[in-house]
């Protein structure tokens, strides 16, 4: 009798145990990540992860007082931007944290841009305070010269974002453009933490900002003008720094930089003397940009194919007056935007001296 009730009593059991677990909401391989996450303590995620970094060495700031990362940590969920403002990388990349402020600044997120510049006018403050005031960015940002903080992120790449949960670890980075859905999800999951472990009530209930599909096929490497990187060097020795006067080849090759004219190369940059002097390029890509500045100002003609742009001049070309652009201001020019990608023989003619050539990028 006694053995009769026991089997009863425990078919009862997993009876009741079977019934509480189809009650249960589906949860997928994210969802257990997440919640994973979440339930882990400090100690546990001391062995997972690193903590974050302060910002040591950090120069002037923009948008925002002096402050350091200590003192937000316990209080907010921080996402890093390692960026620099002429990189066109970087720029695709900021509409996405500028909606991010928007959503959820005062939802707990604090967005740090660290600028650590590629080249040296972008060390320029003021250069810097027009970007973030061109892009729109009311996030702060913060003046990385010295590359101190790159240096303590053992960072390598523009841009890159880390973010940072309320216990103060990095928990999650992401190299370069895209996966925006994906970082979206992250941080409403780190904020949703962040609720959990103040005592506040509620939950992160925003919708994703949609990715955008930009479809861009590049077949064309970044190339830079200056002697310390200018591998693609099709002119000249690559590597070598001086005065030079180039003529134009008999054969254009794919991906190489070709000049004529009389030029100075420089560490960073190629700056033409001769007036008319000429940049060539046969690239395979959508669209094309020149990073580039000039200290009084240069007319530029520019060419594809051996036409004028018209339709498919970049917004710093003008479409009416035979594909003209004016350089001066240091930063990234666009100067084409075709309407799919393909392969196609760049020409700018230079119609005085001093323009300053840094590099070249497609889209």
């Amino acid at each position: 009798m006694k053995k009769v009730l026991l089997t009863i009593v425990l078919i009862g059991i997993s009876g009741a145990i079977w019934y509480f677990e189809v009650q249960k909401p589906d949860v997928g391989p994210e969802e257990e990540e997440a919640s994973h996450i979440e339930k882990m303590n400090k100690a546990e995620k001391a062995k997972m992860f690193e903590p974050a970094k302060e910002l040591t060495g950090a120069g002037r700031f923009i948008n925002i007082e002096p402050f350091r990362l200590k003192d937000e940590i316990g209080k907010k969920v921080i996402l890093i931007d390692f960026w620099t403002y002429s990189c066109i990388n970087c720029q695709r990349t900021t509409p996405y944290l500028n909606s991010w402020w928007d959503k959820y600044n005062d939802k707990g997120l604090l967005i740090v841009g660290v600028h650590t510049p590629e080249f040296e006018f972008e060390k320029n403050y003021d250069n810097l305070l027009r970007a973030v005031q061109k892009f729109e960015i009311e996030y702060p940002v913060v003046q990385d010269n010295s590359y101190s903080i790159w240096r303590s992120y053992r960072n390598q790449y523009w841009p890159r974002k880390y973010l940072i949960d309320i216990d103060g670890y990095i928990v999650y980075d992401h190299i370069g453009e895209g996966a925006y859905e994906e970082t979206e999800m992250k941080i409403q999951e780190l904020l949703n933490e962040r609720m959990a472990v103040l005592g506040e009530e509620g939950k992160i209930a925003v919708s994703i900002t949609e990715e955008e599909e930009n479809g861009l096929q590049v077949n064309s490497p970044e190339t830079y003008f200056g002697s310390a990187r200018n591998e693609n060097f099709g002119s000249g020795t690559p590597g070598r720094a001086g005065s030079y006067n180039f003529i134009r080849p008999a054969e254009i090759k794919s991906n190489t930089l070709y000049l004529t004219g009389q030029w100075q190369i420089a560490n960073e940059y190629a700056q033409n003397i001769s007036k008319d002097a000429r940049i060539i390029f046969k690239y395979n890509a959508k669209e094309v940009y020149l990073v580039a500045n000039s200290d009084k100002g240069v007319k530029i003609k520019v060419l594809q194919d051996g036409k004028s742009l018209e339709d498919i001049a970049g917004e710093d070309i003008s479409k009416d007056v035979l594909s003209e652009g004016f350089i001066k201001d240091s930063r990234l020019y666009k100067l084409i935007n075709n309407s799919k990608a393909g392969e196609h023989t760049l020409e700018i003619i230079i119609e005085g001296p001093g323009l300053k050539a840094f590099t070249f990028t497609f889209g």
